[in-house]
């Protein structure tokens, strides 16, 4: 699959070629202008195209000479990149560590470039948040999420979940959330309401207690006692209920006292409390609990899938770039944050970056040094070997005319000397 550097590689091929072609095409026209100039005998124009084709190849070999050896023949000094390749790498990096990375420089440009105001207006304007949105929402994102391994993130999850719920004291939480009520009308209150919607249950469910009884009683009864031991059961309960909802009855207030006597437990038995503490964290590893858990990665993932695949519509993606456009225009107000940015990239950023330029420097020439002199050359004369040709171009001209002026001047001496 040919990638976006490759189909630039091979657009500048295509460019070096042609005026590679141009080049030496016009030093074919001065070869051609020579064996006219010789064959009719026309000496301005033999002085022209002989010097032009002096200039054109000696040109040629000097900007040869510094890719590869002209014409496969190791002469001394060419094939300068490639041979010097070392040497290139160690002044490139002196360069950049003595010159560039000067601080008396740096400062000025850093101050004249006020990053943090330009870096603010930037992100601030929408089509700039959109794109680090979607590089985020198509890439960085999706990219993470094949990265991560499922089963760790769910080991993960589920160690976590262990270790947060058996740091937690459940008992100390039960205790605390029933005592209020201890306090009040609340313990009355609270029970009441049980008590009615106990109440309210039986009625709506008395066929299925008359079932209930039925399965249970002797065949042989022929369902005769079936009718009056449902309404005893079924009426037995209604009026315990019935007076347990009254406070001073002797069965509420049998109920209270259970109530509180378990309250007070749980507040300060230290083996109640472990009891509940056993009770939750047998529940939370229970099977169904642990799959569910699982589940919840699952279901993270496949929602940010989801959204992701919406595109422009992507509410990820879409409160991304706001949160970077709201950035942008929040720091664009703060001019104390901009000024505390640019102090930063003035003093502490830069002091680092001298401080380590000679590492940067050697870090530079190590680089340069490891790659291979054959590809660099390739690579560099890619970049720069058209604009070379224009050398060649300009030495076959340049060579021409001064091919006339000598002519010239040599015809103009013959003619006063006559």
């Amino acid at each position: 699959m040919e990638t976006s550097v490759d189909h630039e590689n091979i657009v500048k091929k295509k460019a070096l070629k042609r005026m590679q072609n141009n080049a030496l095409g016009l030093l074919g026209i001065a070869v051609l202008l020579f064996v006219v100039a010789v064959y009719f005998k026309i000496p301005m124009l033999q002085a022209f195209s002989e010097a032009a084709m002096v200039g054109g190849i000696a040109d040629w070999f000097a900007v040869v000479a510094l890719f590869r050896h002209p014409l496969g023949i190791p002469i001394w000094h060419t094939a300068i990149i490639p041979t010097k390749k070392n040497e290139i790498g160690e002044n490139l990096g002196n360069f950049v560590s003595e010159e560039f990375l000067n601080r008396e420089k740096l400062e000025i440009k850093i101050e004249e470039f006020n990053f943090a105001t330009k870096a603010a207006e930037w992100l601030s304007q929408e089509e700039n948040a959109n794109k680090i949105a979607t590089v985020v929402a198509v890439n960085i994102i999706p990219g993470i999420l094949k990265t991560i391994k499922d089963e760790d993130v769910k080991r993960f999850i589920q160690v976590q979940f262990k270790e947060k719920l058996e740091a937690i004291n459940f008992g100390d939480w039960v205790a605390l959330a029933l005592e209020p009520l201890q306090k009040g009308n609340v313990k009355d209150e609270l029970l009441t309401n049980v008590l009615n919607v106990m109440s309210t249950e039986l009625a709506n469910n008395k066929d299925l207690i008359r079932k209930k009884v039925k399965a249970s009683t002797p065949f042989l009864s022929f369902g005769l006692a079936d009718k009056s031991i449902t309404e005893g059961v079924f009426n037995g309960l209604a009026d315990f209920l019935n007076e347990a909802k009254h406070p001073g009855s002797a069965i509420r207030l049998k109920i209270d006292e259970y109530v509180y006597n378990f309250l007070d437990k749980v507040k300060h038995s230290e083996e109640m409390r472990e009891k509940i503490n056993t009770v939750i964290l047998n529940f939370a590893g229970k099977k169904e609990v642990q799959d569910y858990v699982n589940g919840i990665w699952d279901e993270i993932k496949r929602s940010i899938s989801a959204d992701l695949e919406k595109g422009e519509e992507s509410s990820i993606q879409n409160n991304i770039s706001g949160l970077i456009q709201g950035f942008g225009n929040g720091l664009k107000e703060d001019t104390v944050m901009i000024d505390k940015i640019n102090n930063f990239i003035k003093n502490d950023l830069l002091s680092m970056l001298l401080n380590n330029k000679k590492v940067i420097g050697d870090l530079i020439s190590s680089t340069v040094k490891s790659w291979d002199g054959k590809e660099v050359s390739e690579k560099l004369e890619l970049e720069i070997g058209k604009d070379l040709q224009y050398i060649r171009i300009n030495g076959t001209l340049v060579g021409g005319l001064i091919g006339l002026v000598i002519y010239a001047v040599e015809w103009t001496f013959h003619y006063f000397a006559v």
